[in-house]
């Protein structure tokens, strides 16, 4: 009975694929997320409430250091494609071990932004060739399943990061946020040491595999009508998700919900643990249904999850902590639909030659979302309409569903997840 409800769960087929290379890459993400969680939207209450800059100048910040990741990201694709995954990869964890030192001995106002900046520079680097790895370690009929088992390890790492921080950070004691970010730092090196091991798997398409397209580049990623919507679609939904999460929600809790900074921590562990529990069985939900529609289905819970957490100004303190709890459970069950789904979309379309290009493009998205989201946010507070924030949030989840609907009739069945790379083949 076991061994059938194993089979369920995860098919045989793919508990086969993962062995050597993608347990090390998957130990790699958990690791290096573990980090992540760490400091995890703790930036606007680092520099706001620690270092006392005010919320402007944070949220500036903020958009600034998206505004850099968006401008380098089509660097870190086109050396993946150039130089191949590992080495690119490899460069991000150095140096963003580095920036990590650095910012835990922050006080200026010029120190914060050439070491933000810094981090920023770097720290995607390891996203985009760690997806290109994968699709090279994983049969092409998996690598949907294999997406999401990445970000289940995602979610896990972060969970067991937030824990820690939890136990650690207090505004009180800004000594606190030096070890964490020290931490930080150390834990990032240690998975960049893992990620070296695969270092063999991570080389570039040689220029004979390439062919008559050595030499395509940008021109044709851009080109791609199906890439462009997928990403427009996909940037509207990131600013009624993950980019105002990340510049926001953090600084809604503490300053108009008047609950404790530790309250964040244990909010996100909901979300982790739902992650965790629900992923595989989503994956099975997910097989031969239509991606787009998906991830439209995601807009709408996203949505709830920000009508509930402007709800609950109107709650007293215990009940406003019990409805963030339930709704990040909500937040999450989109997330196991979201990046699977969108992952696959990208690398179906994708050629090999330029499968770095195409991830780094569809990862530009959290950086124009992490532009325009820390702004938006900043603005709502201007106005001083911050109870406001989190419904004008949650619409603008729904227009990107809206959204990827239309990117529907423009893609395959086979590209949508309707029909499955092996039947199509």
């Amino acid at each position: 009975m076991l061994v059938n409800f194993l089979n369920r769960l995860v098919p045989a087929d793919f508990r086969s694929e993962v062995r050597g290379p993608l347990r090390r890459l998957y130990l790699a993400t958990l690791v290096n997320c573990f980090g992540n969680g760490l400091a995890f939207a703790m930036f606007v209450v680092y520099l706001h409430n620690v270092r006392g800059f005010s919320t402007t100048f944070s949220t500036l910040l903020l958009s600034a250091s998206a505004i850099v990741a968006l401008t380098v990201s089509p660097v870190w694709g086109t050396l993946t494609d150039r130089i191949g995954p590992s080495k690119t990869g490899l460069i991000g964890y150095f140096m963003s071990a580095v920036g990590l030192a650095l910012w835990a001995s922050v006080h200026t106002r010029a120190e914060a932004i050439v070491v933000a900046l810094m981090i920023t520079m770097f720290e995607g680097a390891s996203w985009g060739p760690g997806t290109v790895m994968m699709t090279r370690l994983v049969n092409e009929s998996h690598r949907q399943r294999a997406y999401g088992v990445n970000f289940m390890m995602v979610n896990v790492g972060i969970g067991m990061g937030l824990l820690v921080s939890a136990s650690i950070v207090s505004v009180r004691h800004p000594h606190s946020f030096t070890v964490l970010y020290l931490f930080d730092a150390v834990v990032t090196l240690i998975a960049g040491g893992i990620f070296s091991t695969l270092f063999d798997h991570g080389r570039p398409v040689s220029e004979a595999t390439k062919g008559d397209t050595a030499k395509e580049g940008w021109g044709v990623v851009l080109r791609d009508r199906r890439l462009r919507h997928y990403v427009i679609a996909s940037m509207v939904l990131f600013l009624g998700g993950y980019g105002s999460v990340d510049s926001g929600l953090s600084l809604f809790v503490v300053n108009n919900l008047r609950i404790s900074v530790h309250v964040i921590g244990l909010t996100f562990f909901f979300n982790t643990v739902t992650v965790v529990l629900s992923q595989l069985w989503v994956l099975n939900r997910l097989e031969g249904r239509s991606r787009t529609r998906a991830m439209a289905f995601v807009s709408l819970l996203w949505f709830l999850f920000w009508a509930v957490l402007g709800g609950s100004l109107a709650l007293p303190a215990i009940l406003a902590v019990i409805a963030m709890c339930a709704t990040q459970v909500i937040f999450a069950i989109g997330e196991t639909m979201l990046q699977p789904a969108g992952t696959a979309i990208v690398n179906q379309i994708a050629p090999e030659h330029l499968r770095g290009r195409y991830n780094a493009a569809a990862g530009a998205v959290w950086g124009i979302s992490g532009t325009l989201a820390p702004a938006i946010t900043g603005l709502y507070y201007v106005a001083h309409l911050g109870n406001w924030w989190p419904i004008g949030t949650g619409i603008t989840a729904l227009v990107g569903g809206a959204l990827m609907l239309r990117l529907r009739s423009e893609l395959t069945p086979e590209e949508d997840g309707t029909v499955s790379a092996t039947l199509a083949t």
